[in-house]
């Protein structure tokens, strides 16, 4: 006879212990170039900023970084090494946004190679245990004709071919930041440039912006995260509704 909890008399809420249902905090990796590493990213802030109590992180983005000089200089060694040591206390997640420069004419990267270069770090947080993300590029917040002008959307539409075709979570974080800066106009977006002319880097404030911006859009994509992330309503809110923050 087959018996069930209740025939046998245990209550439902002593049947399994509380360890099983919890699930682990998270352990964030952030690999990008220097629209994500400290100083100009928004890596430190999402971090400090969105990741929930017990959770934790390392921000591995590297300035001037391409998706082929990240593993060549050693940077994606030091991320999956990361996993290894995370993994049995951590669900481990990477975050990978790269094509800034990888779009450049002196990167030593096609397009081709770009893509193949995200699907083989996709592929390697796989089986090292962790759970990768792939993430479109961050917009520049250079504007022509009231309107910011989208000069990576060839990299855009490669992440997001790679992720499609390998079945890899990703978010559209180039929509969603292009989307958000022409909201709020040219003259708003400039008090998030890290100097003066600078529409690429982010200073202080920017960060925490463009970060909750990156947890916001991964959030609404995999629910399953909610426990991990620390909300800010009031910055969301203002981001969903297309003021400056």
């Amino acid at each position: 006879m087959r018996l069930s909890l209740l025939t046998i008399g245990l209550p439902l809420t002593l049947a399994i212990p509380f360890s099983f249902l919890a699930a682990k905090p998270v352990y964030w990796l952030l690999a990008g170039d220097s629209t994500t590493a400290p100083a100009g990213g928004w890596g430190d802030a999402y971090l400090s900023t969105t990741v929930a109590l017990g959770s934790s992180g390392h921000n591995y983005g590297h300035s001037g970084a391409t998706t082929k000089s990240f593993r060549a200089g050693g940077d994606w060694a030091n991320v999956i090494e990361d996993i290894a040591t995370n993994k049995a206390k951590y669900d481990v997640y990477v975050t990978i946004q790269f094509g800034h420069n990888d779009q450049k004419n002196t990167s030593g990267v096609t397009v081709a190679q770009y893509k193949n270069n995200l699907a083989a770090f996709a592929s390697e947080v796989k089986t090292a245990g962790g759970v990768p993300i792939l993430l479109t590029p961050l917009t520049r917040r250079s504007f022509s004709g009231g309107k910011v002008i989208q000069n990576l959307a060839e990299q855009r539409t490669a992440t997001i071919a790679v992720a499609e075709a390998n079945f890899i979570k990703y978010a559209d974080l180039n929509i969603a930041s292009e989307d958000y800066v022409n909201s709020i106009g040219s003259a708003a977006a400039d008090k998030y440039n890290l100097a003066t002319g600078d529409r690429t880097h982010l200073n202080e404030w920017g960060s925490v912006v463009f970060s909750r911006i990156v947890s916001d859009i991964i959030l609404a994509k995999y629910s399953e995260l909610e426990y991990a992330v620390k909300k800010n309503e009031t910055l969301s809110a203002l981001i969903k509704a297309g003021k400056a923050a």
